[in-house]
């Protein structure tokens, strides 16, 4: 399951994907732009087997079971991998492989942004990076139309990955979290609201092994979360203050 901004992607048993909501930029997959009020079934899937899915605002991306990437939706900064995109570019209808990934074999992806995972540990980000902040992770703020290494990497072994809009996480083989792009509210978990261009240890976790992304899970299945804690979203009671390191949350106690 993989939910956006208006729009739902899931996939079933048999490994087929089906997607709802808002149609924005063709990513709900069908080939038009139509809203879908109920979980419709991705035709252009028939005969592979998916594995994964990953929504982003504007673009969806699919791995199949053969480690191949595929992704549609708008594609103006290059964050469908094709090579193209300038800002005014024709929206993906239908998916379409990434062939850039040819000779590769995925293991995950994650859309935002757009982030994966090869089966030999490596991450390769695509797509926007004229925030300045740099959420892709090669050290600057440019758009990218074909995947490309994060090279901040190179001795690391990822195995699991989240792209945001603005900023991206990172779990190394050692159980170690990293995080880069935009640090507002504190996002990045580094103690500041300073922007990384490239990956870097988030320490307050140190001794700690991260085992999943998104709200923070560690070995001994406590959770951590920091940023942005309005609304309550933090999960820390009536502490709506945001938190420029990950804070353990506390579960209430049951009486």
């Amino acid at each position: 399951m993989a939910a956006s901004r208006y729009s739902s992607l899931a996939l079933s048993a048999d490994g087929s994907v089906w997607s709802w909501g808002w149609v924005g930029w063709g990513k709900l997959g069908h080939g038009d732009e139509e809203d879908q009020w109920q979980p419709k079934k991705v035709e252009a899937f028939a005969g592979q087997r998916i594995v994964a899915v990953s929504s982003g605002y504007s673009h969806s991306l699919a791995l199949t079971a053969d480690g191949a990437v595929w992704s549609w939706g708008e594609g103006g900064y290059g964050q469908l991998g094709h090579g193209n995109g300038h800002g005014n570019e024709q929206a993906q209808l239908l998916p379409k492989k990434i062939e850039a990934f040819a000779d590769q074999h995925v293991a995950a992806v994650s859309a935002a942004c757009s982030l994966a995972i090869t089966a030999d540990g490596a991450i390769w980000s695509w797509g926007f990076g004229d925030f300045g902040l740099g959420q892709l992770g090669h050290g600057d703020n440019q758009n990218q139309l074909l995947p490309m290494k994060a090279e901040a990497f190179a001795w690391q072994r990822v195995v699991a990955v989240s792209a945001g809009d603005r900023h991206s996480l990172a779990i190394t083989a050692d159980g170690a979290l990293w995080s880069w792009g935009g640090g507002a509210f504190g996002c990045l978990g580094h103690g500041n609201e300073q922007s990384q261009l490239l990956p870097k240890k988030v320490e307050a976790l140190a001794g700690r092994r991260v085992v999943a992304l998104s709200a923070e899970l560690d070995a001994d299945g406590a959770v951590f979360t920091w940023g942005a804690g309005g609304l309550g979203r933090l999960g820390h009671g009536e502490d709506l203050s945001n938190q420029l390191l990950p804070k353990k949350v506390e579960a209430p106690s049951r009486e």
